[in-house]
């Protein structure tokens, strides 16, 4: 169990279409903590990227962080790298020593290697991946060439350039039904939680749906639509030497798992343990295992697949190195039914990272970056 003693940050909100994703994850996260009686910090980020200390936690988890010209100046955290720097709030740089950070930002801006990062250079450890492996995992291109350099299977897929598809939407039309074909997925390549995703059944509808992915991103990924296909997710859990819990099942209500299906929409059903063979699922659990490995993840990651059970064929999705821990969300249900408690999966993430950010130190007690 981790220490009473420890003060414990937790990060939530942030300025990428995923905010009120983490704002969901952090409530379930924040009960479990603050039930056990350790000091836990609530710094909510908000919309335009403001930091500041929770006035009133619960209320801005459950109704929502205020804009930063809502909130008193007093509670405005700020950061000073280096040796005899850190964390500090109000204008009277009051400090703030924070023992470990649980960063629940999904996107960019918080899942990316950005607030990693930052927290390298104020030397606190962190739970989850650090910036190298936060970037690559967030970046779907240099994710699916991760997993390709490591034999895992993916569905085919291109990239475009939001630039690229203005400047001469015809071409890019063009070149994605040579590379890829309909149906495919048009997704922003940095982002999670299915936003600015669109299923595309024909050419004539390509446009629309290369429009609402450069929205949120420069770079579009095309992917093939996998048919007639399961949907399984894993669990991992680790630094160096992983746990994998599952795979569990995804059967979403509407045609895909999209974000009202995710997260809103009672009839999309989470199938805990899937129902699959032993041999499949621990298929699927070895792959999780590498794709993990693949990005240099530590800590936590979700993996999803497809499995096409007519051919017995598992093909690698995605990997999510700052999964969901909402009520409805797989990586800890998974673990809950291998029997850890929800506290209890905190505090591993918690002992992982604090093990995590002693093994990245010099012999002499400095600090050097983590490259995972």
């Amino acid at each position: 169990m981790v220490e009473d003693s420890l003060s414990i940050g937790l990060v939530f909100g942030g300025p990428s279409e995923e905010h009120d994703v983490s704002l969901m994850s952090v409530r379930s996260i924040w009960d479990a903590l603050d039930r056990r009686g350790n000091t836990v910090c609530a710094i909510g980020v908000t919309r335009d990227g403001a930091w500041f200390m929770a006035e009133d936690p619960e209320e801005w988890m459950t109704e929502g962080i205020p804009p930063a010209e809502g909130i008193d100046d007093e509670l405005r955290v700020r950061f000073s790298p280096g040796p005899r720097g850190g964390i500090t709030v109000g204008p009277d740089l009051c400090p703030l020593d924070l023992d470990v950070v649980f960063p629940v930002l999904h996107g960019p801006f918080g899942e990316d290697g950005r607030v990693q990062g930052l927290l390298d250079l104020l030397d606190i450890p962190y739970v989850g991946s650090g910036v190298a492996a936060s970037g690559v995992a967030m970046d779907k291109e240099i994710m699916k060439s991760m997993f390709v350099s490591a034999g895992l299977p993916i569905m085919d897929f291109c990239v475009c350039r939001a630039a690229d598809v203005s400047a001469d939407p015809g071409r890019a039309a063009r070149v994605i039904e040579r590379e890829v074909g309909f149906p495919c997925f048009v997704k922003p390549a940095s982002l999670g939680s299915s936003v600015g995703i669109s299923r595309i059944e024909r050419s004539a509808d390509l446009p629309a749906g290369l429009r609402d992915a450069a929205r949120f991103d420069s770079k579009i990924i095309v992917e093939r639509a996998a048919a007639n296909v399961r949907e399984l997710e894993c669990s991992v859990l680790g630094n160096h030497n992983v746990r994998v819990a599952g795979p569990g099942e995804i059967v979403p209500a509407g045609p895909f798992y999209d974000y009202h299906s995710k997260y809103h929409d009672d009839a999309t059903e989470l199938l805990v343990p899937a129902p699959v063979s032993s041999e499949v699922g621990q298929k699927v659990r070895e792959m999780a295992e590498r794709a993990f490995h693949s990005v240099f993840a530590t800590g936590m990651a979700r993996v999803d697949f497809f499995y096409r059970e007519s051919a017995g064929e598992v093909i690698v999705n995605e990997i999510n190195t700052i999964p969901g821990f909402t009520s409805r969300s797989m990586y800890p249900l998974l673990w809950v039914n291998e029997g850890t408690t929800f506290s209890g999966l905190l505090d591993e993430l918690i002992q992982l990272a604090m093990a995590e950010h002693a093994e990245q130190k010099c012999e002499k007690g400095n600090s050097i970056p983590r490259s995972r």
